[in-house]
């Protein structure tokens, strides 16, 4: 099976109704600003701009994948839809802090935190969410919630719409995402299901996997055909890493 990343989808499309807006395979709709910690991220690469998923760790903190690089990256913060901009908070990213051991190749320690140039204004539409313990576990068979603005159909980019969409998810055991030496239980999760087709997607990279209201996994990457299940980076394999980063920023 190959690997695909569940990568950033371009943003040129973002204001063309039924294009690249899209969302969580399998979902429904989130209730508008029940997840006050998700971050959009608006990222430009040379001349192309793309976008991924984060969510809100410290009021000047986003954690998201590795992967979603780019020359700079703005933080969109309490959003629902995209075309209503009046709860959003839009900071731009001063620091990129991606794990020192990432591999681009086998998607390993695929996250990475970015420092906002200045802190969230908290409210009932931004907040943070709690990060797990280290070495905390999610069992398989734990249902978790995941959330995005990527697409609702793998590989269809007329699969589109504006708001946030969530889905329920399994966590699965490790052999079902044993694709190669590329997955690593150690800092990966296998979560998805196949049966009904519901997992992340296109344009979700980034964005968490919460199980009992903690983000225990960050999405990562899937197989080439886009159908569950997906990787997750384990976020309870890096806390010391991000709390060290945190405190002294490099």
């Amino acid at each position: 099976m190959q690997v695909h990343i569940l990568f950033l989808l371009p943003m040129a499309f973002l204001l063309l109704p039924g294009t690249w807006s899209g969302e969580i395979i399998g979902g429904k709709e989130a209730k508008p600003h029940s997840r006050p910690y998700m971050a959009y991220l608006e990222i430009q690469f040379g001349e192309e701009t793309f976008r991924c998923g984060g969510f809100l760790v410290a009021k000047n903190f986003v954690l998201t994948a590795a992967h979603c690089q780019g020359d700079t990256i703005t933080a969109v913060l309490g959003a629902h839809s995209l075309e209503k901009r009046r709860e959003q908070q839009k900071i731009k990213v001063s620091k990129k802090i991606p794990h020192e051991k990432y591999n681009n190749r086998t998607k390993k320690n695929d996250f990475m935190l970015l420092q906002l140039a200045k802190p969230a204004k908290l409210n009932k539409f931004v907040n943070t969410i709690p990060l797990p313990k280290t070495g905390e576990t999610v069992e398989p068979g734990m249902v978790c919630s995941v959330a995005g603005w990527g697409l609702t159909i793998a590989n269809d980019i007329s699969s589109a719409a504006n708001a946030l969409r969530e889905v329920d998810v399994e966590v699965l055991e490790d052999d079902e995402c044993s694709y190669g030496d590329n997955y690593d239980p150690a800092t990966m999760l296998c979560v998805g299901h196949p049966q009904k087709c519901r997992d992340s997607a296109k344009g979700d990279s980034g964005g968490p996997l919460v199980c009992d209201g903690k983000p225990q996994g960050i999405v990562s990457w899937g197989t080439k055909d886009g159908t569950p299940p997906g990787v997750y980076t384990r976020v309870s394999t890096f806390i010391r890493w991000i709390q060290d980063k945190m405190r002294r920023p490099q």
